[in-house]
């Protein structure tokens, strides 16, 4: 009896030491948890959905989880395009991206994929969530998160980037408010400054972003839909300087905006959507707190966005090359941990 009772004790010890705040899950979960910090964002899930091949998304998204966990409070999950034998990181692979079921739990998704082709399984979990009301956000790329090929006559092939009819340009246009168009600023030649819009400077979700510069090249758009309200225009600067010059050939254009996207549950949801997200745009404190205040203001959150929210990154930082291919080699979920 005491035998039982001392292995149900030492049990009971090793589940709270799994469950910390330092991303310490099971070992074979496909996903990374950040969890167990203090601030106003605890008891709220943000769930990161990760899966492009060019910007570095996979150093990008994790890193913006564990600076909303440990300075804010939010419970953050992270989830990643994987390879299906080894069960490492690989943006490469388009179609598959484990665990998405966690999103059932999710108080927000934040999306940063490329060109994904899912199966119908794992794109249920993503369209009943985008159907619920529930906030979203999306960067760069994922104005054209999805191309399905491989499931083009699946009943979700419909999202794809360049569909046309009902679902014109996808779910790019049509939750985020564009799909892919092209690059406005010169890519790899023209970096981009972001200013304020015209009228919002009292919006909460620009508070306290005076100064937001990325590498990243000014997406181009026709006209943005729906119910968009520009936040940060692009200016696009002569070179990858934040002290060129602007070009000024180029008018700046929308590279933030808010939005809301109504799904088939009837309920609107905050979107949150930016055409910024070079790996190396997140260097820019601007940025970065551009970022933690929308994930406030999606969930209704923005009362408690401070004159300056702390957006100190949360370890190293450091970024791979953007470029197809140029991601770090041999590293699986669990090595994103807070050690």
């Amino acid at each position: 009896m005491l035998r039982a009772r001392l292995v149900m004790i030492f049990g009971g010890l090793m589940m709270v030491g799994m469950s910390s705040g330092t991303g310490n899950q099971a070992s074979a979960d496909p996903f990374v948890v950040y969890d167990g910090y203090d601030g106003p964002g605890k008891g709220k899930h943000i769930v990161f959905v990760v899966g492009d091949d060019e910007y570095r998304s996979e150093d990008l998204m994790p890193q913006l989880a564990k600076i909303l966990a440990v300075h804010h409070g939010f419970k953050c999950t992270v989830l990643f395009a994987t390879n299906k034998g080894t069960g490492q990181i690989d943006p490469s692979t388009q179609d598959n991206i484990p665990g998405l079921e966690v999103l059932e739990s999710a108080d927000m998704m934040a999306m940063f994929l490329r060109f994904r082709d899912l199966p119908d399984e794992q794109m249920k979990h993503i369209m009943d969530y985008t159907n619920s009301g529930r906030p979203i956000m999306g960067l760069r790329t994922s104005t054209h998160a999805f191309n399905f090929r491989k499931h083009g006559n699946g009943p979700y092939a419909k999202w794809s980037f360049r569909a046309k009819g009902e679902t014109n340009g996808g779910y790019g246009r049509q939750v985020f408010g564009e799909t892919w168009i092209n690059h406005y600023g010169h890519h790899g030649g023209e970096s981009t400054r972001g200013v304020i819009a015209k009228g919002m400077e009292n919006h909460p979700i620009v508070r306290g972003c005076e100064d937001i510069w990325g590498p990243s090249d000014v997406y181009g758009i026709t006209t943005l839909h729906g119910d968009c309200k520009p936040l940060i225009m692009g200016q696009v600067l002569v070179g990858m300087n934040p002290k060129d010059k602007p070009n000024t050939k180029k008018k700046p254009i929308p590279v933030a905006w808010t939005k809301t996207y109504t799904g088939t549950e009837g309920k609107a949801a905050r979107v949150f959507t930016t055409t910024m997200g070079h790996g190396s745009d997140l260097k820019s404190k601007g940025f970065r707190r551009l970022l933690v205040n929308a994930c406030y203001w999606g969930m209704g959150m923005e009362d408690k966005i401070p004159a300056r929210s702390n957006v100190d990154y949360v370890g190293k930082y450091n970024p791979n090359p953007i470029g197809v291919g140029r991601f770090k080699r041999g590293l699986k979920p669990e090595d994103h941990k807070i050690k």
